[in-house]
C-alpha cells in the first residue's frame, strides 16, 4: 500500500525512482481508505536524507500509512533549510488536538 506523504517532500522523487508506491497527499485526499497515522519526531541533522530511510522502512507494509512529520520549535537547526521544515513539518502544538 502507499505512503500518503506530502506532494513536494524531496523523498517522493527517490522513492519512486526506487519503484516504491507513495500517493501524494491531494491524490489520496480523494480515497476512499482510513490510513494509519505515524507521527514522526526527526530528531537527526540530516532530515531529508533520514525522512527517506523511514519512509523506505514504512513504505514495506500492506496498509495505508499517513505521514506526519514534526520538531521541536526551541531547536535551531544548522544541516536542514528552514523553507523545508516550514513547509513539510508541524510543531507538537500544531498537532496536538489529533
Amino acid at each position: 500500500m502507499p505512503l500518503n506523504i506530502p506532494d513536494n517532500l524531496p523523498a517522493v522523487e527517490i522513492l519512486q525512482n526506487e519503484n516504491i508506491f507513495v500517493m501524494r497527499e491531494t491524490r489520496a485526499m480523494h480515497q476512499d481508505i482510513r490510513p494509519l497515522h505515524i507521527v514522526i519526531l526527526n530528531l537527526m541533522p540530516l532530515k531529508i536524507t533520514t525522512e527517506t530511510h523511514l519512509l523506505r522502512m514504512l513504505s514495506n507494509t500492506p496498509l495505508q500509512v499517513e505521514i506526519t512529520l514534526i520538531y521541536t520549535k526551541m531547536h535551531i537547526t544548522k544541516n536542514t533549510p528552514k523553507e523545508h521544515l516550514d513547509m513539510f513539518y508541524k510543531t507538537f502544538d500544531d498537532i496536538k488536538q489529533h
